[in-house]
């Protein structure tokens, strides 16, 4: 009777292999962002829109001899910025299960947190260079009010109004990170975001008129409510309570279930 012997199967050694350094993954998230039809026709939306507010403001400033400062430039360019940013912080997450690029993505990189903690970093530098241009835009509005109007250009914003630009933007932008996260559908996200952004506000504007506990507990949970100190650099020690509260419960609670529902969520 003769036996059969079988060789072992051969392995690859992987134990000694660098993981991918985390400055690339960020490179490559942030090109995934413009890499795409929609991603860039996104971008050049945000760019083309806020520079159509920046000239509506000036002809409007000039026709009706207003007073316009590079506060006034500073505060229209969030709008635009305010509204669209986090479509595209949305889009960060969920193209990756739109566009089937999931499978891709997480068997080039298995540690799907490290893919994840990328894309906020992404959310980071993209709120960072929505304030620079932002400041470029109301620095180049402010110059050709000026020169329309016949008169000198007004300045002084202090640092801490753009420092709350900045965290305006960010906090934007990771808002509708975390709704992509939760669920994981481009669509809905979006329209979610938009309740969240236009249609909840109301709803609490009119429970603080019409309820007397809920206009007080209105700034602990109301997270558009809490940001809007933000705008004007007139944040108290209590306007930052409220602002740690209501992003707790909206960006840091979400973002925890989103991040365990993508780490558990089916590749197909």
């Amino acid at each position: 009777m003769t036996a059969t012997t079988f060789a072992p199967d051969d392995t690859l050694d992987i134990s000694q292999t660098p993981r991918t350094p985390m400055s690339r993954l960020v490179r490559v998230e942030l090109r995934k962002m413009w890499d795409t039809r929609a991603g860039l026709w996104l971008l050049i939306a945000i760019g083309a829109i806020t520079a159509l507010v920046l000239l509506i403001q000036i002809w409007v400033g000039a026709a009706q001899d207003l007073h316009l400062t590079f506060h006034s430039f500073l505060t229209s360019m969030s709008i635009p910025m305010g509204i669209l940013l986090p479509v595209l912080g949305i889009m960060s997450v969920t193209s990756e299960w739109g566009q089937r690029t999931a499978l891709v993505t997480f068997t080039l990189e298995p540690h799907r947190s490290r893919t994840i903690m990328a894309k906020l970093a992404c959310s980071v530098l993209l709120a960072t260079g929505a304030v620079v241009l932002g400041l470029l835009l109301g620095l180049l509005g402010n110059l050709l009010f000026a020169a329309v109007n016949g008169g000198a250009p007004v300045w002084g914003v202090p640092v801490t109004e753009v420092l709350g630009f900045f965290l305006l933007q960010l906090l934007g932008l990771l808002t509708g990170f975390t709704f992509g996260m939760v669920l994981i559908n481009t669509a809905a996200a979006i329209v979610l975001y938009f309740v969240y952004s236009f249609v909840l506000p109301g709803l609490f504007e009119w429970g603080a008129q019409t309820i007397g506990w809920f206009h007080d507990a209105r700034p602990w949970f109301d997270f558009n409510f809490a940001q809007a100190p933000l705008a004007d650099a007139s944040m108290t020690g209590k306007d930052w309570a409220h602002l740690a509260v209501g992003g707790l419960i909206w960006l840091v609670v979400p973002l925890a279930v989103g991040l365990r529902r993508v780490l558990r969520a089916e590749v197909k």
